[in-house]
């Protein structure tokens, strides 16, 4: 199909392959185990790709900062007040060219083993994207693989000046580093002089706890801090921008298909458009997904390279909403109508590693009451959506890690492992009915948005303007009700989907009007046709007129998905 939906599956390689069952809070590697890239079998990925996914995101590849131990293959011990938790942030960069030690059967083959894995993702049909986290490193970046010739990130700066467009980092000249964690016990203090600026563009030498104090902030030829509040300087070009392009040439070379982008507001647009020309320039069919979280940025950075950003403060947030009765049904309209010119760009998703789990005391504590945003999400437009892994099986996130604390995440700090994905991949035998109902579900709408030609390719269509509680024939139906439920058309050449999602605990029927704008735009003739329902085996007949209602049946927190052909 050569418009297929981009249906994204995020996963931390740390956490997918353990089956230790230890879950020591802030226990060692040692005690809680370790997922590894060769736990990514092709039996598994192929139980991945069969869900539907397109593209699987593998999340915290590149080497960052922890506590275990690696003097002996070579790579620096990093200190334990400049990183969180034991296994520390997969953000916290320590060596841009070099792959996570933790993740490797055999350290001293760990690439090999990345590239083995890209080998395998795309040998049973997914593409791979990989982090690239343009921000920020960790404290005590050293690149101890970057290729012959390359000068490390800070080797030339000149220290004695707080910003300088050649400078890879931001100094505190004359102070010394100090920190918000005491050294553990009988560790050395730890020593930056003179301080570095921290990652979350915090300009002095003492971050607090709540700070990203963990990282140091790259520069990409902005002062932050001059008379003004903040300068540009571009031309000549800064030494940041050559370097981080070529780290993205680096991982472009090993196969993968595209990049994760950290953060991606918080370095210039104009630093994206050079490094994405560039590359894209070598690597045509590579994509950029940007984290972006300030709407009125959105085009500009569309128009500096990226392919997709996340909708995260638009639909994610609106989304999370309605499945907690916050906002009603029909804000989705205006939620999406706000990004329309760029709504193919948009990333959709309701889980990620940053967002508390759906099925966690903290979102709505039950994965299935967010079947309807699933819906909404995967098939109302042809744009990317991206599932968290552990997601399809309901998993709860509400184990008190360590660094994490219990806040409905999943960690991505501490060594842990989770139930739901070693039931899911690795022993479905023990997943309970309703574990194996949820995944099936998710299956079916993937699928859904995979070969249904009208999803990936089609028009879309917003009913809930048309649909009013005095709509219907009250004698055999119900209105449809814009505060929790949401219905859409797709259509594609003689394919046309009705879609009603329903975030309530209503069923029964229900009327939808569908107006007359919507069979001119849609090309629909007025007739009786019969429908298939694709989540289940109904097969109703739909009298479609202008301006008049069809009724179709709904279940609590389902969704109804009617094909029929005209």
């Amino acid at each position: 199909m050569t418009n297929r939906k981009i249906l994204i599956y995020q996963v931390l390689p740390r956490l997918f392959g353990n089956r230790n069952t230890t879950r020591k809070c802030n226990g060692t590697m040692a005690e809680n185990g370790v997922g590894k890239l060769n736990d990514f079998d092709t039996s598994r990925l192929r139980k991945i790709h069969d869900m539907g996914f397109t593209h699987i995101w593998y999340t915290g590849v590149i080497r960052h900062a922890t506590t275990t131990d690696y003097t002996q293959f070579g790579i620096p011990r990093q200190h334990s007040c400049v990183v969180k938790g034991k296994a520390g942030s997969p953000y916290a960069i320590t060596d841009y060219y070099d792959v996570d030690p933790d993740l490797a059967v055999d350290v001293n083959h760990r690439m090999d083993e990345f590239e083995a894995l890209v080998q395998r993702s795309h040998a049973i049909g997914m593409k791979v994207i990989i982090d690239f986290v343009p921000n920020h490193v960790a404290r005590e970046y050293h690149s101890i693989l970057r290729p012959k010739g390359v000068v490390d990130l800070g080797e030339s700066d000149d220290t004695a000046k707080h910003f300088d467009p050649q400078n890879n980092f931001y100094y505190c000249p004359g102070q010394p580093f100090v920190g918000p964690v005491a050294p553990a016990a009988g560790e050395p203090a730890y020593e930056e002089m003179p301080a570095k600026c921290t990652g979350n563009d915090h300009f002095d030498a003492h971050p607090g706890f709540n700070d990203w104090y963990e990282t140091v902030k790259l520069n990409y030829g902005i002062d932050y801090c001059d008379a003004g509040g903040r300068s540009t300087h571009f031309d000549p070009i800064p030494n940041t921008w050559t370097k981080m392009t070529d780290i993205l040439l680096y991982w472009a070379g090993k196969g993968i298909d595209g990049f994760r982008c950290d953060m991606a507001e918080m370095v210039p647009h104009e630093f994206w458009h050079y490094a994405t020309s560039i590359v894209k320039m070598r690597y045509p069919g590579l994509v950029f997904i940007g984290e972006v979280y300030d709407p009125n940025q959105y085009r500009t950075y569309l128009a500096s390279g990226f392919d997709y950003l996340y909708d995260k403060v638009g639909m994610y947030d609106c989304l999370r909403d309605v499945v907690c009765g916050r906002r009603p049904a029909n804000s989705i309209t205006g939620c999406w109508q706000s990004t329309d010119d760029i709504k193919s760009h948009m990333l959709y998703f309701l889980e990620n590693h940053d967002e508390q789990r759906i099925a966690s005391d903290f979102f709505c504590g039950d994965a299935f009451k967010a079947i309807p945003a699933v819906v909404v999400s995967a098939l109302f437009h042809g744009n990317p959506f991206m599932v968290y892994s552990g997601q399809e099986i309901g998993e709860r996130g509400m184990d008190e890690e360590g660094f994490s604390g219990k806040d409905g995440r999943t960690t991505i700090f501490d060594y842990w492992s989770l139930d739901s994905i070693v039931k899911g991949y690795f022993a479905p035998r023990k997943l309970s009915a309703a574990e194996r109902q949820l995944m099936t579900l998710y299956r079916s709408i993937l699928h859904i948005a995979n070969h249904e030609k009208a999803v990936a390719d089609g028009l879309s269509f917003d009913l809930m303007y048309a649909n009013t509680q005095s709509s219907a024939d009250q004698t055999s139906s119900k209105p449809l009700d814009v505060r929790s439920q949401f219905a859409f058309l797709r259509k594609k050449d003689k394919d046309v989907l009705l879609v009603v999602a329903n975030f309530s605990n209503q069923c029964g029927n229900v009327s939808v009007v569908i107006p007359s704008h919507a069979f001119d735009y849609l090309s629909l003739p007025e007739k009786d046709v019969e429908a298939a329902s694709l989540l289940d085996v109904s097969k109703p007949v739909l009298r479609l007129r202008k301006d008049k209602a069809v009724v179709v049946n709904i279940q609590p927190y389902g969704a109804t998905i009617l094909k029929f052909k005209i």
